[in-house]
């Protein structure tokens, strides 16, 4: 739909779910993608590395081979483009700073950053929150945003041009029972994203901010049928979302059309933040 040919992307949090879709669309759009992820395939170590990233689900996904970190980046290849699997904590400061160096050297520029990695497994009212949980959120699904970003930012504004992408969610802009640390993260996301758009905006980079709802991914999938019936249910279009509905509006932001937006939160929900009975 968008034309994104000569633009290199990095997506995090690429090994699975919204960020698989993400890099399979901007390369069908044309541009050439790097998928990273703390959890690689070939990794010998991929199963301690899912143990210290404190996750139930890289656990469970690592433990049924449903990483796919190394086979999007050969199916992003096998269009015709650029593509390869690194591996990448977003938390790690040095790890960061080696990744995009490679990058940029490999790939020649860093044009795109969809800052999708995160956390989604911590689920209590609040005076069962985990403390030590509630730091992992913050650390992975905000500052995590924030480094990569930092990171980035200086390729960016030597070529004076970028496009950055938060991924936040219907639970940073309405709240989420039982989500507390997930909420407040994704909120963070926001203001994040619009800080960017004014800092970037003398540069030539964008900045804005997806807000899915319920969309079909592993995680939703594996998690409580009722629930999510529930949850289904509270969505004006009586649907769950597929994880190409986020692609797609990421490629549209990252585009040549969208290059008078910024600074704005696209939210993707099917209408759950409209008032439904």
């Amino acid at each position: 739909m968008f034309d994104l040919t000569g633009k290199v992307a990095v997506v995090t949090g690429g090994s699975r779910g919204l960020g698989r879709a993400d890099c399979l669309a901007l390369g069908r759009a044309g541009a050439d993608v790097v998928v990273t992820d703390i959890l690689i395939e070939s990794d010998p170590n991929i199963q301690q590395a899912a143990e210290g990233a404190n996750s139930a689900l890289a656990q469970l996904f690592t433990s049924q081979h449903a990483v796919y970190s190394e086979q999007t980046s050969e199916d992003i290849r096998a269009m015709g483009r650029r593509s390869a699997a690194m591996k990448m904590d977003v938390t790690d400061r040095d790890q960061l700073a080696e990744v995009f160096a490679q990058v940029k050297k490999e790939f020649g520029s860093i044009d795109i950053l969809v800052n999708n990695a995160g956390t989604l497994d911590h689920i209590a009212q609040i005076e069962n929150q985990n403390d030590d949980l509630w730091e992992r959120d913050l650390r992975v699904n905000l500052t995590g945003a924030m480094l990569c970003t930092k990171a980035v930012w200086p390729y960016m504004r030597e070529q004076n041009w970028g496009r950055v992408i938060y991924m936040a969610s219907v639970a940073g802009t309405l709240g989420g029972f039982g989500q507390a640390s997930y909420s407040t993260t994704k909120a963070g996301l926001i203001g994040l994203g619009k800080s960017m758009a004014l800092e970037g905006a003398r540069y030539g980079i964008t900045a804005n901010v997806i807000a899915p709802g319920i969309i079909g991914t592993e995680a939703f999938k594996a998690g409580s049928p009722k629930m999510n019936d529930r949850m289904v249910l509270r969505t004006a279009l009586r649907t769950a979302g597929e994880p190409e509905d986020i692609a797609h509006a990421i490629c549209f932001l990252v585009s040549p059309e969208a290059r008078y937006i910024t600074g704005q939160v696209l939210t993707v929900a099917g209408g759950i933040d409209l008032f439904v009975y």
